[in-house]
């Protein structure tokens, strides 16, 4: 049996069916080598999902920025320009990748580059302290931000020619879930390291491994078999960003879902404030960060097959079932947080918590994914994504001050805030059109 025929017959299993070339929505060169490049995209995915695991912006890094005494006003504007800076360049990004009949390289050049910077990270750690180390971090954080939304928008468009609709969704699942399994094993080891300090040199080398894992996925991309595809639409990337704008205005389901997917931001702003919370009430540090790390691994192991599964049949209903659930946890911790308070000096509640809010967030980030590369074709769909993620990344700039609202409604306050905001977006949602259905 030749390579070819096992990746055709174990992907036939995966996805459950008889032929291994049913494609929708690619040519037909493309349908001949899905399985092969289904398997490559699932090892370059787990790679670089288990290397933002390993270098966690809402858990290691912070955690890591904090034993090195840099200043709390840094640490709190670490997620937002980390998302924003991967995303408010994508509109001029796309302008360029348009012209570009093979794309794949670009995807592999960002993961590089975010290789390079998050092991710059890890010397930072072992040679720098106080303000000069968190500056430091952040602007290497600006500009591996700034090589995640080249991987974006590159990646969304290959996928789009490489793998057929209704696969899209299992394909990030399984990755998802294969980084959460060895994710599970980073938050055992911290279980096990108990009390003992965890040095900065230690976070060091835990990013240098995290570099490790990009630069395979960076060089396993490579192996693609991408065919070329459109490169009209290109032009001055100012012109064409501006004129893409307009898509917001023309377009009511892609405008629909941009305004949803910017209020469904509340699952993952809300993650460092349950953080914060469990902190306040717990001295057991390593303990506590062995309890998060394990908990965002079991849950990316547990859900995300079940949500890559869910977002083929219907990313809509991934989106809006993973907000409930985000939002359901919101009102409940503000209640207990209100009415007994001290229930979190239990040292496994928040963690709990934490997983249940990761499998609803996944269930968001996979169903969205699916949904906008679905939602179009060709340069279209780069068009999409380059203005939704830009819309996205000027959202985040403002939401990264949600935390100065904690001097006047408290954290509690914030935390009932995103909650109500997250309704809000779940009954947007409903409005929006069934994609996979119209198949």
């Amino acid at each position: 049996m030749s390579v070819k025929s096992k990746h055709e017959s174990i992907y036939e299993k995966m996805m459950n069916e008889e032929d291994a070339r049913v494609c929708k929505a690619i040519d037909e060169r493309a349908c001949k080598v899905v399985p092969g490049n289904f398997f490559i995209t699932i090892i370059s995915y787990f790679f670089t999902k288990l290397a933002d695991s390993v270098a966690n912006m809402k858990v290691i890094i912070p955690w890591l920025m904090e034993s090195l005494s840099v200043p709390l006003f840094l640490i709190s504007f670490l997620v937002p320009i980390k998302e924003s800076g991967s995303l408010l360049p994508q509109l001029l990004i796309a302008a360029y990748i348009r012209k570009l009949p093979i794309r794949k390289y670009i995807w592999s050049l960002g993961s590089f580059i975010q290789a390079l910077c998050i092991i710059a990270i890890g010397i930072v750690a072992w040679n720098m302290q106080g303000l000069n180390a968190g500056i430091a971090i952040i602007v290497l954080i600006i500009i591996m931000s700034l090589a995640r939304g080249l991987s974006s928008v590159a990646a969304k468009d290959v996928i789009g020619k490489t793998i057929p609709k209704k696969r899209r969704g299992a394909l990030n699942g399984y990755s998802g879930s294969l980084a959460g399994l060895i994710v599970i094993g980073l938050g055992v080891y911290f279980l096990f390291v108990g009390e003992k300090p965890f040095s900065p040199q230690n976070f060091g080398i835990l990013l240098f491994l995290a570099g490790f894992f990009w630069i395979i996925a960076s060089l396993t991309y490579l192996k693609i078999e991408e065919f070329e595809g459109e490169t009209d639409g290109g032009g001055n990337a100012i012109t064409v960003a501006l004129k893409k704008l307009s898509l917001l205005k023309t377009d009511k389901a892609f405008r629909l879902f941009v305004i949803t997917r910017a209020l469904f931001l509340c699952a993952v702003l809300s993650a460092p404030f349950f953080v914060i919370l469990a902190q306040q009430h717990s001295n057991s540090s390593n303990y506590l960060l062995g309890l998060f790390i394990l908990a965002g691994g079991l849950a990316d192991f547990s859900s995300s097959v079940v949500w890559g599964k869910l977002s083929d049949i219907s990313s809509k209903k991934s989106m809006i079932i993973g907000a409930t659930i985000s939002t359901i946890l919101g009102f409940l911790v503000f209640i207990l947080s209100t009415i007994y308070e001290n229930i979190f000096s239990t040292l496994w509640l928040m963690p709990l918590i934490y997983f249940i809010l990761t499998v609803g967030y996944q269930g968001i980030r996979i169903g969205r994914k699916t949904y906008l590369i679905d939602l179009a074709d060709g340069n279209k769909r780069t068009d999409y994504v380059a203005v939704s993620n830009t819309i996205i990344g000027i959202v985040l700039l403002f939401a990264g001050f949600v935390g100065s609202l904690s001097s006047t409604i408290g954290l509690n306050g914030i935390i009932l805030l995103l909650s109500i905001i997250g309704v809000i977006g779940i009954i947007l949602a409903l409005k929006l059109p069934e994609i996979q259905e119209e198949d």
